[in-house]
């Protein structure tokens, strides 16, 4: 059923939104040291993951502290967020969610940013 709507709620509402080919988590507080089997391991026993994607800095070499996995089935997904979120992944905490979501924007300062007009040199 999840695989014939852009999102889970079919009035528009706010929930996780499905990318392209499938369901998007993404990862934060990934260890610098962790390498793609690390994460593969930790989340493959969830479902069949279809694209692993973990962010290197250029300049070090050591990941960026985020990774996006990819699962064909909302039901995969969504067990991997229940089951490792706030868990631990190489001695270090990390927190998952989906990584695309419909549903209204909230700005974190409320203040109101005034544009000013471009200048012309």
């Amino acid at each position: 059923m999840s695989g014939r709507f852009d999102s889970l709620w079919s009035d528009g509402g706010p929930g996780p939104k499905r990318s392209i080919e499938g369901w998007i988590i993404l990862v934060t507080g990934v260890h610098e040291e962790a390498q793609e089997d690390d994460l593969q391991n930790a989340f493959g026993e969830f479902g069949e993951i279809k694209n692993l994607h973990l962010n290197l800095d250029r300049r070090t070499g050591f990941v960026k502290g985020y990774a996006l996995i990819e699962y064909e089935n909302y039901e995969e997904a969504e067990k991997a967020i229940t089951s490792m979120d706030g868990g631990e992944l190489l001695t270090q905490k990390v927190n998952i969610d989906w990584a695309f979501s419909k549903g209204p924007f909230r700005r974190r300062n409320n203040r109101r940013r005034s544009r000013s007009p471009r200048k012309r040199f």
